[in-house]
């Protein structure tokens, strides 16, 4: 024999609570996929910040070779 119970909340709220869950699982995704997408641009940034710095530490490199290089030229030049 079944019984049928009367639901205090009416015969939708089980479809009600259905549509609720999904929509929440709906929006968890979306934060999951908004956190991943900010993770990867910060990623991102982070690399381009060292390349950046890279750069920079190749040019003052480069610059102080050349320094040094005009530095010992100009103390040969003053042993002659």
């Amino acid at each position: 024999m079944t019984y049928f119970i009367a639901s205090p909340a009416g015969p939708g709220a089980i479809r009600d609570r259905e549509d609720h869950h999904t929509r929440g699982h709906g929006m968890l995704l979306m934060d999951e996929a908004l956190a991943r997408s900010r993770q990867q641009e910060a990623e991102q940034a982070a690399r381009d910040h060292a390349l950046a710095r890279q750069l920079t530490a190749g040019r003052r490199w480069s610059w102080l070779a050349a320094f040094a290089a005009r530095r010992a030229e100009r103390a040969r030049r003053a042993l002659r």
